[in-house]
């Protein structure tokens, strides 16, 4: 659908029931308010539905409270997950005391990194291929209070799980990150991949491929390229419906890089490629077969990776992930092919399939807010024209100590990120694509829930110091 208009009749036509007027908070998360069909007509696509900004957090305060969603009518698509006939439509934050679109909505950031873009005339369009990978349990709980602190997941796939083996045989299970391209009866999740794949589908998605990844319980459904706004769309779409089908099975699905010690961990790979008038800016005759453009590109997230690692990898828990030995790149080297590189430049036998996987973020990233850092890096890249540097095809991983201490490194915690980001923050507000106050408000969330964590005790301090 492209018009209101056009949703507006759908509706009539198709008895719609409720609209459901969907948006990303600051940090990513997903939310929603339903209304009756009935209140949905022009006024809604033109002024907006009315909600509480001060109930989210780094957003509003409560004696500024009042917001808007203005539903954006080419989003519209049927949700397969309620009883009722019903339409959800993303939305974008506007600040009804401008008009405007709200300066800390994670969707307006993007569209304005995708005009800077233009504006800049290096290229028209960034295509941006997501690849979030997930982990769904047979059994998740968890609990904390200042007495009791636990975790406890368990997968069928693996035996670590008491319950689980008492009503489930044990003859097939997956040995320790031996679940890569899994098959059943050792896959037991392909049946709900299936499903998971079939409701993105129904909701207007183009879906490539699913599959088992190497963790017990770890999986990846990958999802076709497209522009970055409507990218970013589509991996919130993809997370409500991996859980909603995960939640059908019985089951809980997860996003967090690094729910389970010893295993690998969860990413979210970002392809990455430059057009321009309906040609790719990134193939040429340099490094790979790619263009300087796509090079200098590269040196821009190269040099900037310390602070985008606050966008990137934006939670404690991913810096469990970003660690030596589980194909996590901790390195920020370029490479061709090369896994354990930050930036991948993977093989194509196609000029236009010339793209860089940045391997580095992972699925608790706001894509919004991801992809439009990564942009705005590769932007200041290109016109400074940054040399990303020699690339590197040897095995990192395999390097030796005075090698790799000449290779720069993510950064090891989320505070060190933060910091990195208040430091190195121009890049981001050039064409007024971020600004000082999303920037501040950003920090100061994340770090209150770096300085929460800080504070409790875990229970494997319980065991490393309780006897000392």
């Amino acid at each position: 659908m492209k018009s209101p208009d056009d949703v507006i009749k759908f509706v009539k036509d198709n008895d719609i029931q409720e609209v459901s007027f969907s948006f990303t908070d600051f940090v990513g998360g997903l939310h929603g308010t339903n209304y009756d069909s009935v209140m949905v007509n022009a006024k809604t696509f033109g002024e907006g539905a009315m909600f509480d900004g001060s109930s989210l957090k780094g957003w509003k305060e409560i004696d500024e409270s009042d917001m808007a969603l203005r539903p954006d009518p080419t989003t519209a698509r049927l949700d397969p997950f309620c009883s009722v006939p019903t339409l959800k439509i993303i939305c974008d934050i506007i600040d009804p005391g401008t008009s405007e679109t709200y300066n800390r909505d994670p969707r307006g950031v993007a569209r304005r990194a995708e005009a800077f873009l233009k504006s800049t005339e290096i290229a028209d369009t960034l295509y941006v291929g997501p690849e979030p990978e997930f982990f769904v349990f047979d059994q998740a709980s968890y609990w904390f209070d200042p007495h009791n602190s636990f975790f406890k997941v368990a997968s069928s796939e693996t035996p670590n799980g008491d319950e689980l083996y008492e009503r489930r045989s044990l003859g097939h299970h997956m040995e320790a990150k031996g679940g890569y391209l899994a098959t059943p009866p050792l896959d037991v999740g392909r049946e709900m991949r299936s499903k998971m794949m079939a409701a993105l589908k129904s909701m207007g998605l183009d879906v490539e491929k699913h599959h088992h990844e190497t963790a017990p319980g770890q999986h990846e459904i990958g999802i076709k390229f497209s522009t970055l706004v409507l990218s970013a769309d589509e991996v919130q779409l993809l997370k409500y419906c991996v859980t909603n089908v995960a939640k059908l099975f019985d089951r809980s699905a997860t996003f967090m890089p690094k729910p389970i010690f010893g295993e690998n961990g969860s990413g979210m790979h970002l392809h990455h490629s430059l057009w321009k008038n309906g040609k790719t800016a990134f193939a040429g005759d340099e490094y790979a077969g790619l263009s300087k453009i796509s090079l200098w590109y590269i040196g821009g997230v190269k040099k900037h990776i310390k602070a985008l690692n606050a966008l990137t990898n934006p939670s404690t828990n991913s810096y469990r992930r970003l660690l030596p030995g589980f194909e996590a790149p901790v390195l920020a080297a370029h490479s061709s092919r090369n896994r354990s590189a930050a930036c991948r430049i993977p093989s194509t036998t196609s000029p236009e399939g010339k793209r860089v996987e940045f391997r580095f973020p992972d699925p608790t990233a706001n894509p919004y807010l991801a992809n439009a850092g990564l942009l705005m890096a590769g932007i200041d890249g290109i016109l400074n024209q940054i040399d990303p540097g020699e690339a590197k095809d040897e095995d990192l991983y395999k390097l030796a100590p005075m090698e790799l201490k000449k290779i720069p490194h993510v950064c090891p915690s989320l505070r060190e990120a933060l910091d990195n980001l208040d430091k190195d923050r121009a890049f981001l507000k050039v064409g007024g694509v971020f600004d000082d106050d999303i920037i501040d408000a950003y920090i100061e969330l994340k770090k209150e829930e770096v300085e929460w964590l800080e504070k409790r005790p875990t229970p494997g301090e319980y065991v490393k110091y309780y006897s000392v």
